[in-house]
């Protein structure tokens, strides 16, 4: 059995990682705990354990090889090139962790954002990365979610030298969560090129680019939840056999399969992910994918950071509630206060005449609530308990 090297994800310095995922995936070792601070004993051959909550609260312990995260690599690079990475996600979690294990199979140093994420060190990371090698210009590479494309297309309405940054980049990787259209067509339309990711801690981060399985990943629909196989899936779960075998499904003829939860579809060749199976609410004794509204929700202009949770309802069971960050344009004062009740009165109904058009009745939104912002687990994905719960005491 081997010890790992506990690194805690929250204040994670990358080159800490970086010096210990080296020894773990080129040297003899020890693997990395990434998310713990205790040590445990894990099988040979395995590279690091990363432990997270996901969006649900309940923690779990990916149990991730060697082999396993190189073959995510190679695949990788075998879809989008090889070049130099910046860093700009947290360490400790599977999407930074790749950008490392990416950085060591192509024999570069990975470049580091340090500190807070904003537009401006974003910048002053890419600048850094310019390099060559006989003339011709080393493509560089980077991996975000979300939200920080959104900050960083904001910023770039108005300064040139984020739109570079933004241009400079041969792939930008987007994963953690869907990426609403609108964002995406800001995105092309300054240049950036953009790709969409999809993949777990069980997958050793995206295995599926733009749609399409990277190469030795193979994907099936059973019962509409997608399924994947492939070099790069996990062991299991640490100290969970039972999880674990829930999970990890087994053909008859020993094919090794991974659940994700997630509801999929085929459409002109590409799988589409269409939300977590059990994300759903029963509202008025129909079936509603809540995915399904965020994404309608997050196409409508102004809208692209809004998260949907469901809440109970005494006339329908359930419901689901949209939360908006923001305060809205309305100042101080009982005027301003009535004002933006109405403009959010407004607001919610063109979301339920949205919603409504696209998925029927039973899935238009109950109420609009209003946050500072939405709350996020350390990966950036919304954090989905701390949401139901303000929604259910608001």
């Amino acid at each position: 059995m081997a010890l790992l090297r506990a690194v805690p994800p929250d204040g994670a310095r990358a080159r800490d990682v970086l010096r210990a995922v080296r020894r773990a995936i080129e040297g003899p070792g020890p693997a990395v705990l990434l998310g713990a601070d205790e040590p445990v004993g894990v099988a040979p051959g395995t590279a690091a354990v990363v432990t997270t909550s996901g969006s649900t609260g309940y923690p779990k312990s990916v149990v991730l090889s060697r082999n396993a995260l190189v073959a995510s690599a190679f695949a990788t690079r075998a879809r989008i090139g090889e070049g130099a990475w910046l860093l700009a996600l947290p360490p400790a979690y599977v999407a930074g962790l790749q950008v490392l294990v990416r950085s060591l199979m192509a024999g570069r140093e990975p470049a580091v954002l340090e500190g807070r994420f904003t537009a401006q060190s974003f910048v002053s990371a890419s600048r850094l990365m310019a390099s060559s090698v006989g003339g011709s210009r080393i493509p560089t590479y980077t991996s975000l979610v979300p939200t920080q494309l959104v900050r960083l297309l904001d910023a770039a309405d108005d300064d040139p030298e984020v739109r570079a940054a933004l241009r400079s980049y041969e792939a930008i990787l987007i994963g953690g969560q869907a990426l609403p259209a609108p964002v995406r067509e800001r995105a092309a339309e300054l240049g950036a090129r953009i790709v969409r990711t999809y993949g777990a801690s069980e997958t050793s981060g995206g295995c599926v680019y733009d749609g399409v399985p990277l190469e030795g990943v193979e994907a099936r629909i059973e019962d509409g939840e997608l399924q994947l196989r492939g070099p790069m899936l996990a062991d299991g779960y640490l100290g969970e056999p039972e999880r674990t075998d829930a999970v990890f499904l087994r053909d008859a003829d020993g094919a090794r399969w991974y659940r994700t939860g997630d509801a999929a579809e085929r459409a002109d060749g590409l799988l589409r992910v269409t939300g977590r199976i059990d994300n759903v609410i029963v509202s008025g004794g129909v079936n509603v994918s809540l995915d399904r509204v965020e994404r309608v929700v997050r196409g409508l202009p102004g809208l692209a950071d809004a998260a949907v949770v469901g809440v109970s309802d005494d006339r329908w069971g359930e419901a689901s509630v949209v939360v908006v960050p923001g305060t809205g344009a309305a100042g101080p004062g009982a005027d301003a206060v009535v004002s933006e009740m109405g403009a959010d009165a407004a607001l919610l109904a063109a979301v339920r005449r949205a919603v409504g058009g696209q998925l029927g009745a039973a899935a238009r939104p109950a109420r609009l609530l209003r946050v500072a912002a939405v709350p996020t687990l350390p990966s950036g994905k919304p954090d989905r308990v701390a949401l139901r719960g303000l929604a259910a005491s608001a």
